[in-house]
């Protein structure tokens, strides 16, 4: 039998030693504590980038707005440049620049002063190209130095045809028309038909920029 507790007196209880060694290590050990990606970002980023300092006379937080809104406007920027570059690509392949036959409608107007500084009269055999064309092989804001300025190409229509210098751009033009002095319009259809059809080519050196 066990003997009787006395008053004050504090009974040991013998544990066994696995549980006394794993209680002990309990003790001992703290509690980790697992930081997720968020919070290690978070604290580099106040470890680089402290709150209390100011960032060209902004606080953290306006700075870091400044920032966020330059790096979205270069990006529009980029991505509207990029678009724009595919768009003129696009378009400039479609342009009838090459060693091809085009049609498009014949018209005339009055000759004068031309695009590419050159006068002209009702009779010289003179084409103004459209402006689709002209603008796209432009080389600078001079319209005289334009590539395509003294460049021949030659007009068939009906069994007839007819040798025309680049003289002038044609503001009124889709991409394939031209627009010829009325001399010139006579050698390929009547004037009073008013625009008609017409087959065309550039003439070496065929220009392809």
């Amino acid at each position: 039998m066990e003997e009787p507790k006395k008053p004050g007196q504090v009974i040991e209880s013998n544990l066994p030693e696995w549980e006394t060694t794993a209680r002990h290590r309990r003790e001992k050990e703290a509690p980790s504590v697992h930081y997720g990606i968020k919070d290690r970002a978070m604290g580099a980023f106040d470890r680089y980038v402290p709150a209390h300092r100011k960032y060209c006379g902004l606080s953290r937080k306006t700075a870091c707005i400044v920032l966020l809104v330059l790096v979205i406007a270069i990006l529009a920027l980029i991505i509207g440049l990029a678009v724009g570059l595919s768009k003129n690509s696009s378009n400039h392949q479609a342009l009838p620049l090459g060693s091809h036959t085009y049609t498009g409608e014949l018209t005339y107007y009055g000759p004068g002063l031309g695009a590419c500084g050159v006068t002209s009269s009702d009779d010289d055999h003179i084409v103004s190209i459209s402006h689709f064309v002209f603008n796209a092989v432009a080389t600078g804001s001079n319209p005289n130095a334009n590539p395509l300025c003294k460049h021949k190409i030659r007009a068939v229509r009906g069994g007839n045809s007819i040798d025309l210098t680049v003289v002038d751009r044609c503001v009124g033009c889709k991409s394939t028309d031209i627009d010829v002095s009325p001399g010139a319009l006579r050698q390929l259809a009547d004037p009073n038909l008013g625009r008609v059809e017409v087959t065309w080519a550039w003439l070496p050196p065929v220009p392809n920029t």
